[in-house]
């Protein structure tokens, strides 16, 4: 145990340091050659913080991959509640899609922490050719492979969110060299030549020592699947078929398979699900991570539902139009989200607490008047991550499945559609069929899956104080309406909704709630932070900001 916190003492002096540094530290020589020479048995431990930057990424902070990717979309929005959470701007602007190239503080902590990511997949790298981590040569072939592979994930994350930007490999830069920015096209072409390059060396395997790792076949290949997805965007020529081989990959592997009940992937302690391919893992409060859809979702009220340790903020709601799109059958929507009445543990009725609605019964409703107005009752809240009763709402003790089996298979069954090819309905079906007590209600054909979406877009703002009031209509028709709707249906509330919209073309030209809609599609990627441009002059910002 000592030479752990020894070796997690040394890594923290580390991350502290200037990104890009070379390393100079005497003490550090001198500790790791005396006091610490790491094992095959200490790898883990050692690349531990290269990974810890994924849970920062993601959830951690207020504005994160996770608000970037479902607040811009169709799905999720901060409402502006009774007792003043997310009343405020910054908030508003995932939303509006008003961000500039001056609100740092929605997306530098993003560029940040997915760049120290970046820095500490260099910094092992540099540790393994520089000797200071002793393998053999079949271990260092697999450690370098997973490590370049986990810096490929962290410029999936870049490339998908700020697209041009800086690809950096070397950890022994000398002080005072910037690095140089890059096209989207060449950050794309890294990473799929990081990945590939990589595969050789990873083992075809799934077990304790995978998880959460890069450092097999499958969480490599479901990397690669995504990034050829989003290929037509990124690059502007499409990838489908090397998107659709990534997934065979994986499909003949036999290694994964669909959970009998989609909610398993998401219970308190889902590390053993037979569906996640790659987690993030969080682990509640002792590891010191965030994960943080729960507080932001759950009314205050809500911690006398699940016993909680303390109430939530309660303004991170579904859009009603979302809501409406699900089949009332499907269990991804009864069993997902929190709705009609709040009852406590008891089964007692709850009372609202504040706002117009006070002293009546709280019964969420899927109604939600205005993005900058709305009442407690408003909006479903998800909770398709199981909400642990006892625990605390800020610390949960679920991972993150960022890549499961469902997405594998949904990937394959666009690529079928994308290219013509039979077989897209067959695979979404063994996807819809555990979410439907009627085995009929599961099937869906090719055709249907080319129809028009079920979604009902348009403005949707009806408190007529508020500055973005408006109702529109706007149903004309979308290509591959229906896989769309397949893809809201299954992944709501994972991450992704925004490269979806983005890939089908819809992500500024349909309005729903208080977002107007635009022929503007510059927001499609974000600015590259203002501070980070004040350090570097090489770098130059975002068409349109």
């Amino acid at each position: 145990m000592k030479k752990y916190l020894l070796l997690l003492s040394i890594v923290f002096a580390l991350l502290i340091m200037p990104s890009c540094t070379k390393l100079k530290s005497k003490s550090y020589t001198d500790i790791v050659a005396s006091d610490f020479v790491p094992t095959a048995d200490d790898v883990a431990a050692l690349i531990g913080t290269s990974y810890g930057s994924l849970r920062d990424v993601y959830w951690t902070d207020t504005r994160v991959y996770w608000t970037m990717q479902e607040e811009t979309g169709d799905a999720f929005v901060k409402a502006c509640k009774p007792n003043g959470s997310f009343c405020s701007e910054l908030n508003y602007m995932m939303h509006l899609h008003t961000w500039d190239a001056t609100n740092d503080p929605a997306y530098l902590t993003t560029w940040q922490d997915a760049y120290k990511g970046v820095t500490e997949s260099n910094r092992i790298l540099y540790m393994i050719e520089s000797g200071q981590i002793p393998l053999g040569d079949d271990a260092k072939g697999k450690l370098v492979s997973e490590m370049r592979v986990l810096r490929a994930a962290y410029y999936y994350i870049l490339c998908d969110l700020f697209g041009n930007v800086p690809i950096v490999t070397k950890f022994d830069t000398p002080v005072g060299v910037l690095p140089q920015q890059n096209t989207r096209k060449e950050v794309f072409d890294f990473i799929v030549k990081e990945i590939t390059e990589s595969l050789p060396n990873l083992p075809d395997e799934k077990s304790s020592s995978t998880y959460g790792r890069f450092n097999n076949k499958g969480a490599a290949n479901a990397l690669l699947a995504k990034t050829y997805l989003n290929a037509m965007v990124w690059t502007g020529t499409a990838m489908w078929a090397e998107c659709m081989a990534a997934c065979d990959a994986i499909i003949s592997s036999g290694t994964y398979s669909l959970e009998p009940v989609q909610a398993d992937c998401f219970t308190v302690h889902n590390e053993n699900s037979i569906e996640t391919i790659f987690a993030i893992p969080f682990g509640g409060i002792n590891a010191g991570y965030r994960n943080r859809l729960e507080i932001f979702t759950l009314p205050f009220e809500a911690q006398q539902t699940y016993d909680l340790q303390q109430g939530g903020f309660g303004g991170l709601v579904a859009i009603p139009q979302f809501i409406s799109t699900f089949d009332p059958q499907d269990k991804r929507l009864t069993a997902a989200w929190l709705q009609g009445p709040l009852l406590t543990s008891a089964g007692q009725q709850i009372y609202v607490r504040r706002g117009d609605s006070i002293d009546k019964p709280f019964i969420i409703v899927n109604t939600l008047p205005s993005l900058g107005h709305s009442e407690d009752v408003h909006g479903f809240r998800s909770i398709k991550y199981e909400v642990e009763r006892g625990g605390d709402p800020g610390y949960p003790n679920n991972d993150v499945p960022f890549f499961r089996y469902a997405h594998i298979l949904m990937m394959k069954a666009e690529c079928l559609m994308r290219l013509n090819q039979p077989g897209a309905g067959a695979l979404v079906t063994s996807v819809r069929t555990r979410s439907f007590t009627d085995p009929a209600k599961a099937v869906v054909t090719d055709d249907q899956l080319l129809e028009n979406s079920s979604y009902d877009y348009g403005k949707r703002d009806t408190w007529p104080a508020s500055d973005f009031f408006g109702t529109t209509h706007e149903n004309s028709p979308i290509q591959y309406g229906r896989f769309l709707d397949e893809l809201g249906w299954e992944f709501c509330a994972e991450a992704q909704r925004r490269s979806d919209m983005i890939r089908f073309g819809i992500f500024n030209s349909r309005s729903r709630l208080s977002f107007t809609a635009t022929t503007d599609n510059h927001t499609e990627l974000f600015p590259i932070p203002l501070a980070i441009l004040n350090t570097n002059g090489n770098l130059h910002q975002n068409p349109g900001y």
